[in-house]
């Protein structure tokens, strides 16, 4: 039997909360399924009957009242912010979906209530999770590539239709719920490319660099007003440079294509996690190779969830920080206003920033 029992709540108990987010928890002996909220009584049925959760509710609030341990925030982009500050506000750890929040402030704002509240907040970005990548952001960290110059990095993704049409979100249909496409089609509510899918390169990066960025200049290419392409250049306050692309243009059936290359003043890190392959040259002629099998690199989003419960029972480690998170949010947000004011550089807000 394990020594503690954490009893968990989800909020937002959409397709990929049902697919990934729930059946990992329902799996770890030291959690028991206690809340669940959902809007649509038949649909929130389903979810309770089926994962055996003790309570559900419309209403997150009522969720909340039952005093969770830990919070599964998976609800709609434009609603994180209310839902991941009232489930810290109550006392739980808290993994959110990403993008963190749309408004940089109030991302900001989370990794604040989290500090002020000792309290756990995880951004469900899965590729920091993936074996070596943790060791790689310390070798970084250590000099591996001395000081950090230049990033490029770049996210193709087998999306366009997920965005666009509605043939990709059919593809996206679990055993449970199709996704919903104001979700992910509608600017308003945090749809398109650069928070659906951009966000899992610049939390890469953030995570592998530990840089804070400062300004961006950036373009996009929209379809029917949906972010689908974005490139940019981004200067962080270490002097550094980045340039960031992105597409929703892998042809459907491909693994995503994340890579990125990051130099310093004694060599070069390659990261190609479409390949499973990472190499680290230096100026002195030696040339490393991360011992990388095949698929190990391939996307899987279990990382966080077992990362929210570990770090409740006092182990693990936080590989998606709320930092991080905000970050990358923060960061889009810019990115977006650039593309919006043809390219016109935009500051981008940072922890200390924050009104």
């Amino acid at each position: 039997m394990p020594e503690r029992v954490l009893r968990a709540g989800v909020i937002g108990a959409g397709w990929y909360a049902a697919q990934n987010h729930i059946p990992v928890l329902a799996a770890r002996q030291e959690v028991v399924l206690d809340g669940v909220c959902r809007l649509g009584q038949a649909e929130l049925e389903r979810v309770r009957s089926h994962f055996g959760f003790a309570f559900a509710s419309e209403r997150f609030e009522d969720v909340l009242a039952r005093k969770p341990d830990i919070v599964v925030v998976a609800s709609p982009h434009h609603l994180h912010y209310r839902h991941a500050a009232a489930a810290l506000e109550a006392g739980a750890h808290v993994l959110c979906e990403k993008p963190l929040t749309l408004d940089p402030a109030e991302a900001w704002d989370l990794v604040a209530k989290a500090e002020a509240h000792g309290r756990h907040l995880v951004v469900a970005n899965g590729y920091q999770y993936l074996p070596q990548v943790d060791d790689l952001r310390r070798r970084i960290a250590d000099g591996a590539i001395g000081a950090i110059e230049h990033v490029m990095v770049s996210f193709i993704s087998a999306t366009r239709d997920v965005f666009t049409g509605d043939r990709g979100l059919n593809s996206w249909r679990t055993t449970f719920f199709r996704p919903d496409p104001s979700t992910w089609q509608d600017p308003a509510n945090g749809g398109g490319f650069a928070y659906g899918q951009l966000s899992h390169a610049l939390a890469m990066m953030y995570f592998l660099t530990g840089l804070e960025p400062e300004a961006i200049a950036a373009f996009s290419v929209a379809s029917d007003h949906v972010d689908i392409a974005e490139a940019g250049a981004l200067r962080f306050t270490s002097g550094a440079v980045a340039s960031i692309s992105g597409a929703a243009a892998m042809p459907q059936g491909n693994r995503a294509l994340l890579r990125l290359f990051i130099t310093g003043d004694a060599g070069l890190l390659t990261a190609e996690f479409d390949r499973d392959l990472c190499e680290i040259r230096r100026f002195s002629g030696e040339v490393e190779h991360l011992p990388l099998k095949a698929d190990d690199w391939v996307y899987r989003c279990d990382g966080p969830v077992h990362a929210l419960v570990d770090l409740a029972l006092g182990r693990g480690a936080n590989l998606s920080p709320g930092a991080v998170g905000a970050t990358t949010a923060a960061t889009i947000a810019s990115l977006l206003q650039s593309a919006g004011a043809g390219g016109a550089p935009q500051a981008i807000l940072g922890r200390n920033d924050r009104v």
